[in-house]
């Protein structure tokens, strides 16, 4: 049996998540709370599975309860569409669902919680980056990079460029670890400072900070020595940044 808590103050909708969820044979909702006041209280208590949870509650962000809760547990977050909610998210490398819910989706992530898979574990950390980029939006320094095994907390400085081969995206880092995710190199396109990491070709985005040379054959030398290709249609942008340097 999978134990669900819900953290939602919106009476209709915690309605249809519940009627939802009443729908799957091998689900239990031990409890659900309308505010951070109560769901403080009733989580360790209860210890669930699964925590579905919007984000925004009358009374503070769910973030920062979760973040101070030390469970071994998945969590889901459901919110409006907002920006920074979303940013702050995928940051994190932290599952979520927007608002109106899909009710397939739904039920196809939270069978993947009771198939016990990784994806929507979470650790205090990735919650402290969501939480701090949702209080304080700006320029990101650290991001979670969740792989087939573990998620790792990156600084973004340390980040020297992306490759993306097949729907996979792998980091390269500058003290020579390579990090592959399963998630296209246009999602971290989005999420990286555009001001400091380039797309300099479909396949690869680079972090400027570590350009070493340019060619005039269209390719780039990083620090690590790799060269990578520079599309015809950035190359005027890129030399425009290389003269700023010099």
């Amino acid at each position: 049996m999978l134990k669900i808590y819900i953290l939602e103050d919106e009476e209709n909708i915690l309605r249809y998540i519940r009627t939802i969820l009443d729908e799957i044979p091998y689900v239990a909702v031990v409890g659900s709370a309308a505010s951070i006041k109560k769901a403080q209280i009733e989580i360790p208590r209860e210890l669930p599975d699964l925590i579905l949870s919007d984000i925004q509650l009358k009374d503070g962000i769910s973030l920062e309860l979760l973040a101070n809760l030390n469970l071994d547990t998945h969590i889901i977050f459901i919110t409006a569409f907002n920006q920074y909610a979303m940013e702050a998210l995928n940051l994190g490398a932290i599952g979520y669902l927007t608002k109106p819910i899909d009710p397939n989706l739904l039920v196809e992530k939270i069978e993947q919680c009771y198939k016990k898979t990784s994806e929507f574990k979470f650790n205090q950390l990735q919650l402290k980056i969501a939480e701090n980029h949702l209080k304080h939006p700006s320029i990101p320094k650290k991001i979670a990079l969740r792989t087939f095994e573990f998620t790792q907390i990156v600084n973004v400085e340390d980040i020297l460029y992306c490759y993306s081969d097949k729907g996979y995206t792998t980091f390269n880092l500058k003290d020579g670890v390579n990090l592959m995710v399963s998630k296209v190199i246009k999602h971290f396109e989005a999420m990286l400072p555009p001001e400091q990491f380039i797309r300099c070709h479909q396949s690869y985005l680079i972090n400027s900070h570590f350009i070493h040379k340019y060619y005039k054959d269209g390719q780039l030398e990083m620090k690590d020595g790799k060269k990578i290709p520079v599309s015809n249609r950035i190359r005027e942008a890129i030399m425009q940044f290389i003269e700023r340097l010099t």
